[in-house]
Order: structure tokens, then C-alpha cells, then sequence
């Protein structure tokens, strides 16, 4: 595979962009048409077309290979507890194979059956009897009338605003530990402590927009590191309706809308630019990922990107907690900065924490290192990489770049490196997308504000 834009410290690198897109040349006089599908709460379909070569070919484990990432990265990216396989039986059979209890992704079924609460399966089908795409009806979020309560509960302190027709007219933040509390009473307190502060400062409550990290269904808490130190069975009685319970308190029949803080992140950006189709991402410990779709509405897919691949060598980094290879984590968060140290000739101390870690390399960046330099340089050709493939699955216009890694100088080097790979490699998308750093000050604002709007209340329509 020859890139025209080489990851300087990552040889190996196989950008899966450049994979699907040889895949389509390579099958498209003599392949097979495939749909993959994932399905969610209330059926929610996403699906994605592609094509293989023809099954029992004598490429029938290239086939699976190709086929098993963009799968996991439709149950990644969407959220499902089903895969569709339609078209190729030889494909989802090995793929049923996979998506099993101590199958190759094990741990994607397991973590997808607590997040939905079904048993996860993977059904093959024929082309003809393959699914339609299913999405969420009722948009969310820029429901800016009435009196709302916006929280934004982070790890290290929660916000919340009072907002009328879409101002501000109160909001503080207030340090807490929700993620070394073993006492769910603790989060339950201090989050209804915001709501009713919020409340005082209102005629009257309309609706509550939460923004907080984790996977939220039906504005139930299904996996969230505020949560982390909580026993499951405390978890399952008392942390899942949480914040419904909190919103009952403050008033009854109050309507409430609970996102992703990386969707509501998205979507305050939306709004700053005042454009749809946005892409966030946020490269700190992990990479995480929240999106605005073309009308301007959060869609209630998982987005949790530090689990989709995005390098197809099989030599790729393995993420501990997935036991998977080429996933995000490893290249879009400060692993990726630890990971690529070596290979740039920086020794850091093993007794340093990860972000001490990144701490060190951002000072040799800072004194003007070339090492550090070709760290990020790297992980922008990475990402440039990886925004084209995103692009397989999401419709974008701006991506939004966040997270420590990218402040200071390393960040700029790593935004003209991607924006690079996309001008040479992807010339079609380097006209479609606009890529943003955000300063401190877009970060902040709005966060609590773009939750206050996440709600809608038919009753002010």
C-alpha cells in the first residue's frame, strides 16, 4: 500500500480509508455486492454498502478481514446488538464465528449487551432480505424556547444554567468526586443540588438537557466512568434512572434529554458555527467522539471512536481493555503520543504516569524539539487518515479537534499534517471538510447552555 502522505514514525501504517477504497477498485468489474447492518434500541438501523471479492475465490479470508472491521466499526460508531450480514454467507458465518462468547470480539458482545440489555446476535441474509436504514424520528437538541435547565456533569466539577429562549441567566460550577465515590447517594445529591439551584433562579421549569459522559438509551445510564467506582448491583438499582429520578424531583412530567457530553460538545460547536454536519473529537486519555448530523440534531449513535479501527496491519498496537488492534485509543489520545516516544528517540520513565508522560513530551515540543514534532506530525497523518475514513460512515462538513494533545504547538503541526493527507490523498473531501481547533473559550461556553436546548417540550411548540 503506497500513502502519499507517510506517517514518519509509523512505517507499517495501513490507513483502512485506503483499504475500502482499494477494495472498491480491486472487486468492481468482478465482486459482490455486500450490506452490513447493525441494529439498535427500538430497531434503529444504520447500514453501510460495500463490495467484496466473490465468495469461495480463494479470497474468502481477505473478504472477512475487510468485512469484520467495517462491522466493527458500524457497532462502534451506531451501537447495536445485532449485526445484518446480507450477501455473503461465507463472510457471516465466519462473522457469527466472531461475535461470540469467547470469540474474537468477545468483548464488543459483552459490552453491547449491557449497554442494550439484549443478547447480542449476528443474523446473515441475502441481499433482498437485507435491512433498511431505521433512524430516530424526533430531532434533538437548539430547542432554545422556555425555561430550561442545562447540567453538564464532567469528572472533575459539574456545570448547570438556568437559561430563558435560549440566555443564560445563571450557571456555576462546582467541584466534585464523582469518579472515587463508591456511594451512589453522593452523584444523586450533588446532581440534584445543581437542578434545584438552577430551578431558584426560573419562573418556572420547561425542560432538562443533560450532558454527561457515557452511553445513555432512552435516557437511561447504561456505562459511565462518573460511575466508576459504584457496585454493579448498586448500579442497576440506583445509578441507570438517575437522572430521570432527579428530573421527577424537580418537577413531575417534566421532560428530560440525556446526551453524550462528546454529542453535546458537537453540538454546542454546531451552533458556534452556526453550520450542521460536525464531527467532534477529543484526543485526551481516550479519543472520544460526538456528531451533528445535516439537520443539526444529535442521533443517538454511540460515536465511541476510541474502539473503531482505523489501521488495518495486523501488527498494530493492541488496546488492553478490547484486546483489539488499530483501534483509535492507540492513535488519537495520549497512548499515541507514549506509543510513537520510542520510535522518535525519546525515552520517558516507566514510573511516569500517561499524562506525566504527555506532560514531557509537550515540554520538548514546547523548546522546540524536532522528536516531539514528528510525534504529532505522525498522529496527523493518522488522523487525516482517519477523517476519511470516518467519512465512510458519517456525513461531514467541519470536524472539531479538542483534547490536551492537541494544545500548544503540537496541535497546529498535527491539524497541517491532516489537512494535508485530506488536500493530496482525498481531494474530493478537502473541499467538503473544514477542520477547527477551538480555542479555550468556545470549549467552555455553551457546553451547559447546548444541554439546556437538548429537550423538547411539545408543550411549548
Amino acid at each position: 500500500m503506497k500513502l502519499k502522505v507517510n506517517a514518519k514514525l509509523d512505517p507499517k501504517f495501513q490507513p483502512l480509508s485506503l483499504v475500502c477504497r482499494e477494495m472498491r477498485e480491486k472487486t468492481k468489474n468482478d465482486g459482490q455486492d455486500v450490506i452490513i447492518a447493525v441494529e439498535r434500541n427500538k430497531g434503529y438501523t444504520t447500514t453501510y454498502k460495500t463490495r467484496i471479492y466473490r465468495d469461495n475465490t480463494g479470497r474468502d479470508e481477505e473478504n472477512f478481514r475487510f468485512v469484520e472491521r467495517i462491522a466493527k466499526s458500524l457497532l462502534w460508531i451506531a451501537g447495536g446488538y445485532k449485526i445484518i450480514i446480507a450477501g455473503s454467507d461465507v463472510v457471516g458465518t465466519k462473522i457469527k464465528e466472531a461475535y461470540t462468547y469467547g470469540g474474537l470480539r468477545d468483548f464488543d458482545v459483552k459490552f453491547m449487551e449491557r449497554v442494550y440489555e439484549q443478547k447480542f446476535e449476528v443474523v446473515v441474509c441475502s441481499l433482498a432480505d437485507a435491512p433498511k436504514d431505521k433512524s430516530a424520528a424526533a430531532p434533538i437538541g437548539r430547542h432554545f424556547d422556555g425555561c430550561r435547565i442545562g447540567f453538564d456533569a464532567g469528572g472533575s466539577d459539574r456545570k448547570v444554567s438556568a437559561v430563558i429562549d435560549g440566555e443564560s441567566v445563571y450557571s456555576e460550577e462546582v467541584v466534585w468526586f464523582p469518579k472515587i465515590n463508591s456511594n451512589p447517594n453522593y452523584h444523586y445529591e450533588g446532581i440534584k443540588q445543581a437542578m434545584k439551584t438552577a430551578a431558584s433562579h426560573l419562573p418556572r421549569v420547561d425542560a432538562i438537557g443533560v450532558s454527561s459522559a457515557g452511553v445513555y438509551i432512552d435516557n437511561r445510564i447504561m456505562v459511565a466512568s462518573l460511575f466508576l467506582k459504584v457496585s454493579d448491583e448498586d448500579f442497576d438499582s440506583k445509578v441507570k434512572n438517575m437522572y430521570i429520578d432527579v428530573a421527577k424531583e424537580i418537577g413531575e412530567n417534566i421532560p428530560i434529554e440525556v446526551a453524550n457530553d462528546g454529542d453535546v460538545t458537537a453540538l454546542a460547536g454546531a451552533i458556534d458555527l452556526n453550520d450542521n454536519a460536525v464531527l467532534g473529537i477529543a484526543m485526551g486519555t481516550s479519543e472520544a467522539g460526538g456528531y451533528v448530523d445535516k439537520d443539526g440534531n444529535i442521533t443517538g449513535w454511540l460515536n465511541e471512536l476510541a474502539f473503531v479501527p482505523c489501521d488495518f496491519c495486523k501488527e498494530a498496537m493492541v488496546d488492553e481493555w478490547s484486546g483489539d488492534y488499530g483501534c483509535g485509543v492507540k492513535y488519537f489520545s495520549q497512548d499515541a503520543v507514549i506509543k510513537l516516544a520510542p520510535n522518535a528517540g525519546i525515552e520517558l520513565e516507566e514510573n511516569l504516569s500517561p499524562a506525566e508522560k504527555l506532560k514531557v513530551v509537550q515540554g520538548l515540543m514546547k523548546d522546540g524539539d524536532e522528536r516531539a514534532a514528528a510525534i504529532y506530525d505522525t498522529i496527523g497523518a493518522y488522523f487525516g487518515y482517519a477523517i476519511a475514513y470516518y467519512a465512510e460512515f458519517y456525513e461531514i462538513k467541519h470536524v472539531l479537534i479538542m483534547g490536551r494533545v492537541t494544545s500548544g504547538e503540537g496541535g497546529i503541526i498535527l491539524l497541517k499534517r491532516a489537512q494535508e493527507v485530506l488536500r493530496t490523498e482525498f481531494p474530493e473531501l478537502a473541499k467538503q471538510i473544514k477542520l477547527h481547533i477551538p480555542d479555550e473559550k468556545s470549549r467552555r461556553v455553551g457546553q451547559s447552555v447546548a444541554a439546556a436546548s437538548l429537550c423538547y417540550n411539545k408543550g411549548l411548540a
